[in-house]
């Protein structure tokens, strides 16, 4: 798991805000940590910090939204459980801002619950000077869009790793992962189900065929949040009977899983 102090250099754009005739304007850059928050049961609060590496202002949204999986889908739903504060944030370049993430509602016991922080950049209206030909020109400014897992526990559960609490690792809710190798309209997939209590944060994730690894995809894969079933395309050829070799949430060695669990 990434601690605490981790930061995250997030960058991702969202949509194209104008049409592209003549000048581009460069969003601003937004350093993002802890990457991974979380509201354990005993904590009412969470922090978490945005800071404008840019330079220009940036104006940013700031909204959680419930998160769930449904038809191999993500599921986004407003809520009023988690609340982020400040809504909205005017941060200077160079400058940082402090969100406060607070629970309004309880989690029931033995149980996570997955949100997600969704953070948006306003785009600010720049003039764009008339180029020397005379012709008509036009700035195009991209929308950005931040997105930070958020979970929360209820007593009796937790999962990240955290160096200020005495608490045995051994305690610590697990995904229990099966998959298997599905084919539909004619593509593969990998379908990976978790019947643990806590999300499978999955990276790295390769095959071994005649003795090589063969990889699926280089860095994240994708979440799969307890209870629910994900599926992600795979090449052509890929063995349907060999374990499947993963990182789970950040652990430091690859887990070994086998088809058909």
């Amino acid at each position: 798991m990434f601690s605490a102090s981790r930061r995250w250099w997030v960058a991702g754009c969202f949509g194209l805000l104008g049409l592209a005739v003549g000048q581009a304007q460069a969003a601003s850059s937004v350093l993002i940590w802890p990457i991974d928050p979380v509201l354990e049961a005993d904590q009412q609060a969470s922090a978490l910090w945005l800071e404008n590496r840019g330079t220009e202002t940036a104006n940013l949204q700031i909204r959680v939204f419930a998160w769930s999986q449904n038809g191999f889908d993500e599921q986004y739903q407003s809520q009023r459980d988690v609340i982020g504060s400040p809504p909205v944030a005017k941060i200077e370049p160079g400058q940082k801002q402090l969100v406060r993430l607070t629970r309004t509602k309880e989690v029931p016991p033995g149980q996570e619950l997955a949100y997600r922080i969704i953070i948006d950049e306003i785009p600010s209206a720049v003039p764009v000077a008339a180029p020397a030909d005379g012709k008509t020109a036009a700035a195009v400014r991209f929308q950005m869009r931040y997105s930070v897992p958020l979970f929360a526990y209820g007593p009796g559960l937790w999962s990240k790793v955290d160096g200020t609490r005495d608490r045995d690792p051994k305690t610590a809710g697990k995904p229990d992962l099966s998959w298997k190798k599905v084919s539909v309209a004619g593509h593969n997939y990998v379908e990976m189900r978790n019947q643990g209590a806590v999300h499978a944060r999955l990276t790295d994730a390769s095959f071994k065929q005649g003795g090589q690894s063969r990889p699926l995809v280089d860095g994240l894969m994708g979440y799969v949040l307890p209870g629910a079933t994900m599926r992600w395309q795979v090449p052509d050829g890929l063995p349907a009977d060999q374990p499947l070799q993963v990182r789970i949430n950040g652990a430091t060695q690859l887990e070994s899983i086998a088809p058909g669990r």
